[in-house]
């Protein structure tokens, strides 16, 4: 049976000035104020686009990304405005900061293979001797990479960006200091979850001279999430933890001599391995917000979609 998905969307609204197509998102400019982001259920793993959509996936990192943004708000103004379809925001247009606030409190994915291969300093930030993988850091650590507008992003450092000129330090430390906020109110709503937050990242962008949250925030793609109530029996035993993250896409395309490399080929993804990610999916955000979802109808969706965004549009 064909598994019904999202891979991409192809409007023209009115006002509309530009149009651009990332990794996961389409996006479209109306006029200079406002964004249309919609979430495709692409899915992307070491800045590749994999070859099969995920059913669901856009809807639930929408959904989850907007119970953040209205739960978060008081900490920090985000650019959301409205949300008129479940895979759909409209938000603030504003000028992005080059930078993503990547935090982590405990020793997992990247931060784990720089240790296990020697390293101790990840991002200027130092790493206590005798950690094992999974391990939680005596405190966050902020480790920033640079975006690029298309490759990699690269690690960097508080030093490295001021010394580079991104940002003013005053800016620096405040969305320093504002990531640590924002990590410290997901971690709380989270372990009420029954869930740990390990590690996720933040955007922010200019938003009329001043510094604004944008995109999503404690989704599955941004962020990183342990059970609780086996975390601890895990760690003792040395068993891996059972994640609800896009981690493990990672690890079966490591597993399957895939890491994004010069000559790697993507392997092939079976139905039955698609299923399984949009379960997963679908598992986080049931966990994260006590509720079922109510799976979206992909029939005429194109045009329901577009229906919905020009009314949202309107009264934007």
């Amino acid at each position: 049976m064909e598994l019904k998905s999202l891979t991409a969307t192809n409007y023209f609204f009115s006002n509309q000035i530009s149009f651009y197509r990332g990794k996961v998102r389409d996006v479209y400019s109306i006029e200079d104020d406002l964004l249309v982001i919609v979430a495709c259920d692409r899915i992307s793993a070491f800045d590749h686009v994999l070859p099969k959509s995920i059913p669901y996936k856009g809807q639930v990192l929408t959904q989850i990304a907007n119970l953040f943004l209205d739960q978060t708000k008081n900490i920090i103004p985000n650019w959301k405005l409205s949300n008129p379809d479940p895979q759909v925001t409209i938000g603030k247009k504003c000028n992005p900061i080059p930078i993503e606030f990547v935090i982590r409190g405990y020793l997992t994915g990247h931060a784990w293979r720089v240790y296990r291969d020697g390293g101790r300093v990840l991002c200027g930030n130092v790493l206590p001797e005798g950690m094992k993988e999974n391990d939680p850091f005596p405190e966050p650590i902020i480790t920033p990479a640079t975006k690029a507008s298309s490759g990699h992003d690269e690690d960097t450092s508080y030093d490295e960006i001021l010394k580079k000129k991104i940002i003013p330090k005053k800016t620096l430390d405040y969305l320093y200091e504002k990531t640590k906020e924002l990590y410290q109110a997901g971690v709380e709503y989270s372990i009420k979850q029954g869930l740990i937050l390990v590690d996720t990242k933040y955007e922010f962008g200019m938003y009329q001279n001043e510094p604004i949250l944008i995109d999503e925030i404690h989704t599955p793609d941004s962020s990183r999430f342990f059970y609780a109530y086996s975390y601890q029996d895990f760690q003792e035993k040395g068993l891996p933890q059972k994640q609800l993250s896009k981690e493990f896409v990672r690890e079966w395309l490591i597993e399957n001599n895939f890491q994004g490399l010069e000559g790697q080929t993507i392997p092939n993804m079976s139905d039955e391995l698609v299923q399984t990610i949009s379960d997963r999916y679908q598992e986080l955000y049931e966990v994260m917000t006590g509720s079922k979802l109510i799976p979206r109808d992909y029939h005429n969706i194109i045009v329901e979609m577009e229906k919905s965004i020009s009314v949202g549009i309107t009264k934007s």
